[in-house]
C-alpha cells in the first residue's frame, strides 16, 4: 500500500487572511509542553511580502519532522529573512498557572514582541491566548499546514534546545543536551538518583513524586 501523501506547509492560510493585500499575518507555535524541566518557548514569524527563497521555503516543515541538523541549517535563514520574536514562560510560571496557560502566555509574549504589529495571528493548536493585539485563528496541526507556523516551530525548537544544552553544563547527569528535558529513561533515572534541580517543573507528576519520595 503506498504511503499517504502529506503536503508541505504553504501560504494558503496566510493568503486567505489577506497576505496578498498587505495584511501582516504571523504564525505562532510553542515548544516544550512535554518536558519535565526547562521553560516553554514560543515563536512568532511573519513571512515577508516577497516570500522566501525556494531553497529555504521548500525545506521548512513541522520542526518535529526535521533533524537537528536541518533545523540548525534553517534557523539563521528564517531569523535573517523574517520579522520574528521568541519568548518563553518560566518554570515558576508553568508551576503556578499550569503548562497550558504558560504555553499560551509564551505565545502572547512572542506576538507582542514582534518588531511590527500583525493584524492576524495563525496559532498552532486549538486554543488561542486571550488579550492579543490582533485577531487570531487556531489551526490544529498548523505546523504542517502553514509556512509561517512551521517557521515559528523551527526557531522555537532551536532556541529551546540551545538553552537546554546551556543549562545542561551545570546539571550534566540529566542528559538535557540530548533529551531537552523530556522524560527519557536517562532523565528519569537521573531524577530518581539525584532528585530535582531548580529547572525541574515540580507540578509535573514524575518530579512531584520524586520530591514526595525524598521527604
Amino acid at each position: 500500500m503506498p504511503k499517504s501523501f502529506s503536503p508541505a506547509p504553504d501560504l494558503h492560510f496566510e493568503t486567505e487572511n489577506g497576505r496578498a493585500q498587505g495584511v501582516l499575518i504571523c504564525g505562532v507555535d510553542e515548544v516544550g509542553r512535554g518536558p519535565l524541566a526547562g521553560p516553554v518557548v514560543a515563536a512568532a514569524v511573519i513571512i515577508p511580502a516577497e516570500g522566501l527563497p525556494h531553497e529555504i521555503a521548500s525545506r521548512i516543515k513541522d520542526s518535529k519532522k526535521l533533524s537537528e541538523r536541518q533545523r540548525e541549517f534553517l534557523f539563521p535563514h528564517i531569523v535573517a529573512l523574517c520579522p520574528h520574536a521568541i519568548a518563553e514562560a518560566s518554570v515558576a510560571e508553568i508551576d503556578n498557572i499550569n503548562i497550558l496557560q504558560a504555553s499560551l502566555l509564551a505565545m502572547k509574549r512572542a506576538i507582542k514582541a514582534l518588531p511590527m504589529r500583525p493584524a492576524h495571528a495563525l496559532i498552532d493548536g486549538n486554543k488561542a491566548p486571550k488579550d492579543l493585539p490582533c485577531t487570531a485563528q487556531t489551526i490544529v496541526k498548523g505546523d504542517g499546514k502553514s509556512l509561517s507556523i512551521a517557521a515559528a516551530s523551527i526557531i522555537a525548537k532551536v532556541a529551546r534546545d540551545r538553552f537546554m544544552k546551556e543549562i545542561a553544563a551545570a546539571f550534566p547527569d540529566y542528559g538535557w543536551d540530548r533529551n531537552a528535558g523530556y522524560p527519557t529513561a536517562e532523565h528519569l533515572a537521573a531524577l530518581q538518583k539525584w532528585g530535582p534541580t531548580p529547572w525541574h517543573r515540580v507540578s509535573f507528576a514524575p518530579v512531584s513524586e520524586q520530591i514526595r519520595v525524598n521527604k
